[in-house]
């Protein structure tokens, strides 16, 4: 499996402009415009470098961020996605934005007993959100750690084997963890990520500046930053889409797993779920006492990633 591809070697003199601009920031009160002068700065220097950030044109630079816009609004740009989807692919695709359910908080429970490492539902979430293969951008990295060993730091997610499960080894999936506590949020400056009331962290991708605080800030490695404009295939984009979780991301943005809120929004699970071959993967509803991811936290001896962070992670993972 090819290494994700966004790391990006930054230059010293890039890094100096942008932590300089961001005291600039902070003293007139962490607005967009002063913001986007420390974003663009640093993509100056760092084009010179060879490793540009992208920015949004036209009319989606100029949009509004999604708390403000308004029904008229929204239909209005899905309108206009759904149009330059159709001119440049060919493809009809329909743009939803399916509100949170009330009364409903997502979360996700993982069996690492059955959990084979065959990273079908790495694919699966590919396809169903739209991530290109040139360059690779995956949302779910599957770890292979030692039987008996839970040292997060020392997995490896770059295996490659004929035959999975390997003898002597377990496997971890990771993905964003829809934090209750997100580290991600806060280090946001321009308010481009939030968390929704269902529990779902979004990213606003024609609000976002590319500065990647978030990308640093996380510590599950969950957020993805797209350096260059990705090509997905017409047979492979997904029609289905929700304009904060599939839609098309266009280069210098952040982006991550959203739980397929496209689809758990409207009842169904998510596509990463439903492809596990061995059922180790379990999802639903923390305020419905019968749901299997209640029953899995009362019943099962459960743990969360690195809980000395206090991020409150909604990502449960249990052995048996």
């Amino acid at each position: 499996m090819a290494k994700d591809t966004e790391h990006c070697a930054a230059s010293s003199s890039g890094d100096d402009v942008t932590h300089g601009l961001v005291d600039q920031r902070v003293d007139d009160s962490g607005t967009r415009r002063t913001f986007l002068k420390v974003a663009a700065a640093a993509a100056a220097t760092a084009a010179t470098e060879g490793c540009g950030i992208g920015a949004p044109t036209g009319e989606e630079f100029l949009r509004q961020h999604y708390k403000t816009l308004t029904p008229d609004d929204k239909k209005r740009i899905f309108a206009l996605i759904e149009d330059e989807v159709r001119g440049r692919s060919g493809v009809t695709i329909h743009m939803n934005d399916p509100a949170p359910i009330d009364g409903v908080e997502f979360a996700y429970a993982l069996n690492l007993s059955v959990c084979n490492g065959s990273r079908r539902c790495v694919e699966a979430c590919a396809r169903e959100n739209n991530l290109p293969d040139d360059p690779e951008i995956r949302y779910i990295r599957v770890l292979e750690m030692e039987k008996g060993s839970l040292e997060f730091e020392e997995a490896t997610p770059y295996y490659d084997r004929e035959k999975v499960p390997a003898e002597g080894k377990f496997y971890m999936p990771v993905q964003c963890h829809q934090c209750d506590n997100p580290p991600c949020v806060k280090a946001c400056p321009v308010q481009a990520t939030w968390k929704e009331p269902d529990g779902i962290v979004v990213v606003d991708y024609s609000w976002c500046i590319g500065c990647r605080f978030c990308v640093v800030a996380c510590p599950y490695f969950a957020r993805r930053f797209n350096f260059v404009e990705a090509s997905i295939p017409p047979d492979r984009i997904n029609p289905t889409q929700g304009y904060l979780s599939n839609r098309a991301r266009h280069k210098g943005v952040v982006e991550k797993c959203t739980f397929c809120l496209h689809r758990t929004r409207t009842g169904r699970l998510p596509a990463c779920l439903e492809a596990c071959p061995t059922g180790a993967r379990k999802f639903g509803n923390l305020n419905d006492p019968n749901s299997d991811i209640r029953k899995i936290i009362e019943s099962k001896r459960v743990y969360v990633l690195k809980e000395e962070l206090a991020t409150l992670p909604r990502f449960y993972y249990f052995f048996g």
